[in-house]
């Protein structure tokens, strides 16, 4: 079974608690509070498994949640940090955000990304002692994790991709000129999953190739196989049309060419521009008195596509096919990596909807800014880092806080402080 597309949820660790603690010790006069931090949650991470090609590890399991911070014990004792969840997913797999559909990442590289950061530990009253505050009988909570419902989307890593209709002979040229053993058989929709084939070419040079399922007229709309394996050609720098030339299963080349084409165009405009190369197979059934074989070439050159004839049964031009697909492959840019279409900024504001903020002062005079989010946002900002102050300075700006400042009367040079950071705040 071939598994493609699957929903799943996932939810980082939450934070653990700060302890409320003070030091009693003989001989020791007023020991103060030594309670200790709460641990942070694990996170969940995505990470790509090499030796996987579908989803198929995700038809039975689809909650993963990373585990919780300990809370923090007495003696300064820090508690445990959760312990995070990798989330193994095939290479070229597509995390969407459920709600809005839009790409969060692409997992096309070898770097883990996390998906759910862990929900930062609570601070225990020892971080609260003050001259005028000795003995703080509070402590802070760990905040939650974050938590969220994806959609995986597996889109193949191939350079060529073979598209046509039933029996045109993908599965055939893919066994032809490649290691791949697809299935074969003398009916249609032999072929009911994806196949990848690494193809060798003179030089040193090789390819990665997919065979997908047959398309059919309305394949875009849902008909037949094709439409649920469309978005595995996505990524393909180059396109093989396969064609039966010789007429045997009673379709006229012309016919299948415009079929293909327009379930392409329908799919995505972009895909069906994508550059083409016309294989025309079983050239060795070919009967040129039965077959108009005029009107065909000049039906692809008016398109202005490659033609070449061959056949995958007999090996004839296999070997020149290759070489050709190698040499088109130099001069085309390379596989496509989707970028995010959620940015962190936007991901932080989204986490701020709904969430309390509050904007106090103290007695010093200082503005004060609590919230949950804010909370977990600071565990991700280096300070040390222009670019990443930068974002900060951002995400207050969408979450709201710099409104609310305002609207508490905080001017220029007023100090501010979010938790550990603090800060003048300047218009």
């Amino acid at each position: 079974m071939f598994i493609d597309k699957v929903e799943i949820y996932i939810k980082a660790g939450n934070g653990g608690n700060g302890c409320v603690s003070f030091r009693r010790e003989k001989y020791v006069a007023k020991g103060g509070p030594d309670g200790g931090d709460g641990g942070h949650g694990g996170n969940v991470i995505f990470q790509i498994d090499p030796g996987s090609n579908t989803l198929l590890s995700f038809r039975y399991k689809r909650k993963f949640a990373a585990q919780s911070g300990a809370d923090g014990a007495g003696a300064k004792f820090h508690g445990k940090n959760g312990e995070d969840v990798i989330v193994m997913v095939p290479s070229g797999t597509i995390v969407r955000d459920k709600e809005t559909g839009r790409i969060l990442k692409d997992m096309s590289d070898c770097e883990p990304w996390i998906a759910c950061h862990g929900g930062r530990g609570g601070w225990g009253n020892k971080h609260f002692a003050t001259p005028t505050r000795q003995v703080p009988m509070f402590a802070k909570m760990g905040t939650k994790g974050e938590e969220k419902t994806v959609v995986l989307e597996l889109k193949m890593l191939a350079d060529v991709g073979l598209v046509g209709l039933p029996s045109a002979g993908k599965s055939s040229l893919l066994a032809a000129v490649s290691e791949a053993r697809p299935k074969i058989a003398d009916y249609h929709f032999t072929t009911l999953s994806p196949n990848l084939g690494v193809v060798r070419a003179k030089g040193e040079r090789g390819f990665v190739m997919a065979d997908i399922p047959g398309l059919i007229e309305g394949a875009s709309e849902g008909a037949g196989l094709g439409h649920a394996f469309l978005r595995h050609v996505e990524r393909c720098r180059l396109l093989l049309q396969v064609v039966d030339i010789s007429c045997i299963e009673g379709r006229d080349p012309v016919d299948d060419l415009i079929t293909i084409d327009e379930e392409l165009f329908k799919f995505s405009p972009e895909l069906s521009e994508r550059p083409r190369i016309i294989v025309a197979n079983k050239v060795d059934s070919l009967d040129r008195e039965l077959v108009d074989v005029e009107k065909f070439e000049t039906f692809v050159a008016d398109h202005g596509w490659e033609l070449i004839y061959i056949s995958a049964y007999t090996g004839e031009n296999t070997e020149e096919l290759v070489q050709l697909v190698a040499d088109r492959l130099e001069d085309l840019p390379p596989l496509r990596i989707y970028e995010a279409e959620i940015s962190e900024e936007e991901e932080a504001a989204k986490a701020a909807v709904g969430q309390e903020t509050t904007v106090s002062r103290d007695s010093a005079g200082v503005f004060v800014v609590e919230g949950e989010w804010l909370f977990n946002l600071l565990e991700r900002i280096n300070l040390n880092e222009r670019d990443s102050l930068m974002f900060f300075q951002r995400t207050l700006e969408k979450g709201g806080v710099i409104d609310k400042l305002r609207a508490a009367g905080c001017q220029d040079g007023n100090t501010v402080r979010i938790y550990d950071l603090e800060f003048d705040f300047v218009l």
